[in-house]
């Protein structure tokens, strides 16, 4: 659905931080490790590498927190959009049509861009867009509730879904690992009562093997080789939650400086609750799965981001500084349709008219910095007309 204009209250923060979420995402086209695996010992590619990867089970790389900051965002935009369309007079029918039909093309596109280039349309439900679509009626409904209530909730769902894997049983001795596609001494594992957050030994992996086969595939489901679940629309619906909490904050608050610490005391609380249990073993952070400890984490950073970007271009007025984000935090929808569709076609555009090795322009070990670069400016580019002719792509 097109869009030909802005809302008349927008604020810049939400624009500026969405655009440097999708920057972090389309930006993978730089490919850094392969520049560190060119460039061995190097300690600041490997450090790229690493924030542009994601962990191989527990803990947190800056990749990793893609997902989560777009996902909170989603949340954080709900009251301007309610608000929105309440002054306009829409009705709770008309509202829960365009819920429903949002979260319904979430869905759809989510599984339409993982089905690219497959003989088979690729039924799967971990992607960022079909957890929102899956999550998003429930939010939606919190958003027309007290804040009290929005509290209770999101403390019934994170302790409801940690007591699911809790108590569901660890492997025993007869557990074909194979089957898992994990190795029974891989070096992830956690160990103790945390072993109930293990790859593709959890509930919400059970319940993949058998929800995923309802579709058809071109093989049976056994595992995601990431550990992936369906279920952790769940969780993420939490972190809906808080952002919509931020959300309520950042609109009805009449103080700048309060909503500021607010931002920052809330995230700083969430990440240190976080920290301490996993360590203790009681909640691990796990993206993968996202665990309700992942969920306090990510929801915390989130925060914390959303202060920085609150007072570096709100408080402090400089979104002209900010404005490259702006552009693609305006129309992040696009640039994520983008980023999972051109990539080829404009390098491949590129190797054809300029020259098949443009890439290697300052050596083989860098040429993902310029293959990257070139797809990263054009669809930047594409992003900025569409910005000038205030065309804006909403669902």
């Amino acid at each position: 659905m097109k869009n030909t204009s802005l809302p008349s209250q927008r604020i810049g923060s939400i624009d500026a931080y969405r655009g440097f979420v999708m920057f972090l995402m389309m930006a993978e086209v730089l490919e850094f490790g392969h520049v560190a695996q060119a460039h061995p010992g190097n300690a600041f590619w490997e450090f790229l590498h690493h924030h542009q990867s994601h962990v191989p089970w527990i803990g947190c790389s800056l990749h990793d927190l893609i997902q989560p900051s777009f996902t909170f965002l989603v949340g954080v935009a709900l009251p301007y959009s309610l608000a929105s369309r309440l002054d306009k007079g829409d009705s709770q029918g008309t509202l829960w049509y365009h819920t429903i039909r949002r979260s319904l093309i979430l869905i759809l596109l989510g599984i339409f861009l993982r089905s690219m280039y497959r003989p088979l349309t690729n039924f799967t439900f971990e992607d960022t867009l079909t957890q929102i679509g899956l999550g998003y009626p429930f939010v939606f409904a919190l958003g027309m509730r007290s804040e009290r209530t929005q509290w209770i909730s999101l403390a019934v769902l994170l302790v409801g879904y940690w007591l699911l894997f809790a108590l569901y049983p660890l492997p025993g001795p007869g557990f074909d690992w194979e089957q898992a596609g994990v190795a029974a001494d891989w070096p992830h594992h956690l160990q103790g009562f945390a072993a109930h957050w293990n790859k593709n030994t959890n509930p919400a992996w059970a319940f993949d093997r058998w929800f995923l086969n309802l579709f058809p595939r071109e093989s049976p489901f056994l595992h995601n080789r990431g550990g992936y679940v369906t279920l952790s629309f769940i969780p993420t619906l939490g972190t809906m939650i808080l952002g919509l909490l931020a959300g309520q904050w950042l609109r009805n608050s009449t103080s700048s400086g309060f909503v500021l610490r607010r931002f920052l005391g809330v995230g700083a609380a969430l990440v240190a609750v976080a920290l301490v249990l996993s360590w203790i073993g009681l909640a691990p952070i796990v993206k993968r799965i996202w665990t309700p400890g992942w969920t306090l984490f990510s929801g915390g950073m989130s925060f914390l981001f959303l202060a920085a970007f609150y007072y570096l271009v709100d408080l402090r007025q400089n979104q002209k500084w900010f404005f490259p984000l702006l552009v693609i935090g305006t129309n992040s929808i696009a640039a994520y349709v983008l980023a999972h569709t051109v990539v080829g076609f404009i390098d491949e555009s590129f190797r054809t008219h300029i020259s098949p090795t443009y890439d290697t322009l300052v050596g083989e070990g860098y040429k993902t910095l310029i293959s990257g670069g070139v797809v990263l400016f054009v669809q930047w580019y594409i992003l900025y007309r569409m910005y000038k002719k205030r065309i804006f792509i909403k669902i």
